[in-house]
């Protein structure tokens, strides 16, 4: 079992996600940072698709009752165990009553800690991963609070042996990230001249950024140019609404032309906002490590631009997940 002495921020349980209820309205959730989840599941040995703790800004302290292998990965942060500073992108045994404890992310948004076994919470659509807004998965459908008491599956926990990857495979992310969107169905909306501004301006993560979506903004605050048109019956005044569409992870909403917002994996699945386009999934991860006022460029990339970096970005994690077998 493990205590929750305090719970750091935003810290909740998520897994892969739950793919494949958009038709319910249900987001699929799971880790902002794929890559760093995936990774830290091998660190210590989990089956693929276990649940982990994700926290954002400041971790978690937790209090180990039974023998524990844990990793860390995601941002830039101080790790304690006991006190003592330790290494992320390894494994470490954690003794009965040893403590695991952070500091503050110094680079990157979100970290991630995997035990040796998953979390052991109810599954909700077969998944672990938590849905703060709508109050289901992970526990009890919310982030940690201090006293909560965590527990482990079984079957896979314990001691394994220790494992660290290498430099070459841990994820470099940068403060200042260039985006990758395919152009979406309602990017006729602009004009030539507000696409281009779009791709040319250097906009910046506001503080209104969280698992729901990213709020962007520029230091240029005029609106960019939507097609004059009578808007159609069922759809809003403001030149930015359509009739309702779907709404994929990483859409791009830019509501009356001036604060694109890029929706994470809580985001609602459906709207009256026109997507001007996607995020493609392999940058999806840059996103969810993009910390405030960091600088945001897009560049529009085709579809087959889209489908090779998600091959490169497969291929390098699962380089990086086999590298630690061998």
């Amino acid at each position: 079992m493990i205590v929750v002495e305090e719970p750091g921020f935003m810290t909740t349980v998520q897994d892969a996600g739950r793919p494949g209820h958009y038709r319910r309205g249900i987001p699929p959730s799971g880790a902002m940072d794929m890559e760093s989840y995936t990774l830290a599941n091998a660190l210590v040995d989990n089956r693929p698709g276990s649940a982990v703790l994700e926290f954002t800004f400041m971790g978690p302290k937790l209090s180990f009752s039974a023998p524990a292998t844990v990793a860390i990965t995601g941002g830039e942060i101080p790790i304690f165990l006991n006190g003592n500073p330790v290494e992320p992108w390894r494994s470490h045994h954690v003794q009965p009553g040893e403590v695991l404890s952070f500091g503050f992310l110094q680079t990157g948004v979100r970290g991630y800690i995997a035990v040796a076994g998953g979390f052991d919470v109810t599954e909700f659509l077969g998944s672990r991963s938590t849905h703060v807004n709508s109050g289901f998965g992970g526990f009890d459908g919310r982030k940690l609070h201090a006293g909560d008491l965590l527990h482990l599956l079984p079957e896979h926990a314990g001691f394994h042996a220790v494992r660290k990857l290498s430099a070459e495979h841990v994820p470099q992310r940068a403060k200042d990230v260039a985006l990758r969107y395919v152009p979406g169905l309602f990017n006729y909306r602009l004009t030539e001249e507000g696409r281009r501004d779009f791709e040319e301006r250097e906009w910046a993560v506001t503080p209104n950024a969280d698992r729901t979506g990213i709020r962007l903004s520029c230091k240029n605050s005029s609106a960019l140019e939507f097609v004059h048109r009578e808007q159609p019956f069922g759809a809003g005044s403001d030149p930015s609404n359509v009739v309702d569409a779907g709404y994929p992870i990483g859409a791009i909403q830019i509501p009356s032309g001036t604060e694109p917002i890029v929706l994470a994996r809580d985001a609602v699945t459906a709207g009256g906002y026109c997507t001007v386009g996607t995020v493609i999934t392999a940058d999806l991860d840059v996103l969810g490590q993009a910390p405030t006022h960091g600088r945001v460029r897009f560049r529009a990339v085709s579809l087959e631009e889209a489908m090779s970096a998600r091959h490169e970005r497969q291929d390098r994690i699962a380089r990086a997940c086999e590298s630690l077998s061998s």
